[in-house]
């Protein structure tokens, strides 16, 4: 095997010196921007090129593999059953104009499993991929792998350096996948966890309270990938108050139901940012301290195009709000929805 494959697998599991030359040991980095995390992840590669006998990795070998004698490590981030041709097209379409996977995926022996030898730690996306290929037209395409020895700690933490440099990796998916580590490889020890992915504790504390977000609740949204951090966060703080976690229980079921009409009728989801506002102030408005708008839609943009200004008995008031980026078929689409929650909740016009 290429010397630079075995490199690129050492590079991912090697820790930075904690002081070299004298220096003391740097704070745990703030968790950076997609783009500046994907080049501090190809740097460290780089820079852990001269530290391969690490002995952590004590045997890489590449291999060409069936696909389905692999199965998918449950410690990776990435919901494996989420992945579609359509957010996989990019990279099917690149692997058939290379003529096979350039990129090694890495995987590791299993025992005991008369079905499958190996599982992937990191390569979800291309493991899917080759097999959707080898259905449609491309039956001898082969997965490739780099077969190493690996706890599960390292391979959790090398699926994690692999995910963070992956944009399509959704802040749910990480945060439910780091809560299930934090029990599972580190003792319920939050610092422990920070120092050995090299995140800050109090990055980590945010996705770790993000991942307690209940299932009826992130049902609301759309899809989980529209759940993001910085948001969720208030959501996820939201629900510690037993009263206000019912409400906003309650307002998500309302949600949830109107998010399956709109899918049923092929209208635009209610966009994230509505979600999130709607389910925030659940609470107020169980309390009676807001008096809440009987229709709000907003863009995927979080601007409102429409919203219900009032509804009784001489009729309804609807606005168009200008500048929301809508054009006439969502408004109508949206105009559509008012009138179905209006009829729901027992404010709709009376024949």
């Amino acid at each position: 095997m290429a010397r630079k494959q075995s490199d690129y697998l050492a590079a991912l599991l090697a820790d930075e010196p904690a002081e070299a030359a004298g220096t003391p040991a740097p704070a745990p980095p703030r968790e950076a921007p997609p783009e500046r995390a994907r080049a501090t992840t190809l740097l460290g590669r780089e820079s852990a090129l001269a530290r391969v006998a690490s002995g952590e990795v004590r045997q890489v070998t590449q291999l060409l593999l069936d696909p389905a004698r692999v199965r998918i490590w449950p410690g990776n981030a990435r919901s494996y059953a989420h992945l579609s041709e359509a957010n996989c097209r990019e990279l099917i379409d690149s692997i058939i104009a290379e003529g096979g996977q350039k990129v090694p995926a890495v995987v590791r022996r299993v025992d005991g499993d008369p079905e499958h030898d190996f599982e992937v730690i990191a390569g979800t996306r291309r493991h899917w991929s080759i097999g959707w290929l080898r259905a449609h037209s491309y039956p001898d395409m082969q997965f490739v792998a780099q077969v190493a020895q690996l706890d599960d700690e390292a391979a959790f933490r090398l699926a994690d350096l692999e995910n963070r440099a992956r944009a399509d990796v959704s802040d749910l998916e990480r945060a439910r996948n780091y809560l299930d580590a934090l029990k599972t490889h580190y003792g319920n020890h939050q610092t422990r966890m920070a120092e050995r992915l090299k995140l800050s504790k109090g990055w980590l504390s945010k996705m770790l309270k993000v991942a307690t977000i209940p299932d009826a609740v992130i049902a609301a949204f759309a899809a989980p990938s529209d759940v993001q951090l910085k948001p969720a966060y208030a959501l996820a703080q939201a629900l510690d108050d037993k009263e206000a976690a019912r409400a906003i229980g309650a307002t998500a079921k309302e949600i949830a139901r109107e998010q399956a009409r709109r899918r049923e009728a092929g209208d635009l989801p209610c966009p994230a940012p509505e979600v999130l506002r709607r389910l925030i102030d659940a609470p107020k408005r169980q309390a009676g301290d807001e008096q809440p708008e009987p229709y709000r839609y907003a863009t995927k943009y979080g601007r409102t195009a429409l919203s219900v200004q009032s509804a009784n008995r001489q009729g309804v008031t609807i606005r168009l709000h200008a500048g929301s980026g809508a054009d006439t078929d969502e408004l109508v689409a949206a105009l559509r929805d008012a009138l179905a929650h209006l009829e729901a909740t027992g404010k709709g016009l009376r024949p």
